[in-house]
């Protein structure tokens, strides 16, 4: 490790490698340690006191505030030193006291943040997580290793989610939701184990959804949750909505592809 005082941005008493590669307007607080693998894009700034280390790759604009360990080696005791990766995107908020890990060899060695990301203080991702775009973790999420987070998400405080979940976009969890199974796209989930309560129609309204497409949504609902069907018969159901309701058509499509590819161990959430 080697003192950098020169570069603009960069305070006196921070660590970081020769080796790190950082761009000229990235900042970085007091006592951070950043290791020789990290790569930081342009805008970011780094609060005190982080450690930042592995195979790291950071994008532009990110704010990743004081406290934070990114890209530590998993915590699987069949990881063997083997070069896997943590890469982050852009424009995330990280707040304080998170802990992101780097992937596995067991899975495809990385672990995957979007952009536009706002994630709160204590949050965990455990190694070969993917989280997708526009997500809010509050305080004290907690992933285990392999899960799937898609756009627009929104997990509640204290929310903990089992291994190899897959949680389809623009769902939502209440606090202290527990996920053991799949939750698939627009459901809104409560309790310990999460049980479906609603589908997030007012997400929906916010982010711009036309009656159409919402109605289209209750319907998904209807069949999954609503007729007493079997999972195979709702997707015929929901297949048929996208000739009632044209517009529709992008969001059917997505929660097939979800449903499609749960497995029976697991199922989804109901």
């Amino acid at each position: 490790m080697s003192l950098q005082v020169a570069a603009p941005g960069i305070h006196a008493t921070a660590l970081i490698d020769p080796l790190a590669q950082l761009d000229s307007t990235v900042s970085v607080g007091p006592y951070t340690v950043i290791g020789p693998h990290v790569k930081v894009g342009a805008g970011t700034t780094i609060g005190a006191h982080c450690v930042i280390e592995g195979h790291t790759t950071i994008g532009r604009d990110n704010r990743i505030f004081q406290f934070n360990s990114l890209g530590a080696i998993p915590q699987d005791k069949k990881y063997a030193g083997e070069p896997c990766e943590l890469v982050i995107g852009d424009r995330n908020t990280i707040r304080e006291f998170c802990t992101f890990n780097i992937g596995s060899p067991g899975d495809n060695g990385v672990t995957r943040v979007g952009d536009d990301n706002w994630i709160m203080a204590y949050v965990h991702l455990a190694h070969d997580c993917v989280v997708g775009n526009h997500t809010i973790f509050a305080n004290n999420t907690q992933l285990a290793g392999h899960v799937q987070v898609g756009d627009w998400v929104i997990l509640g405080g204290f929310t903990v989610v089992h291994q190899f979940v897959r949680l389809g976009a623009h769902s939502m969890t209440a606090m202290c939701a527990l996920l053991f199974a799949d939750l698939p796209p627009f459901v809104m989930s409560q309790g310990q184990p999460a049980a479906a309560r609603s589908m997030n129609f007012e997400g929906l309204r916010r982010r711009g959804f036309s009656p159409e497409r919402i109605s289209a949504v209750k319907a998904m609902h209807k069949a999954l949750y609503r007729e007493d069907l079997t999972l195979e018969q709702a997707q015929k159901r929901i297949a048929g909505l996208s000739e009632t309701y044209p517009e529709s058509a992008p969001d059917v499509h997505m929660m097939l592809s979800f449903l499609e590819r749960t497995s029976p161990q697991r199922g989804i959430v109901r």
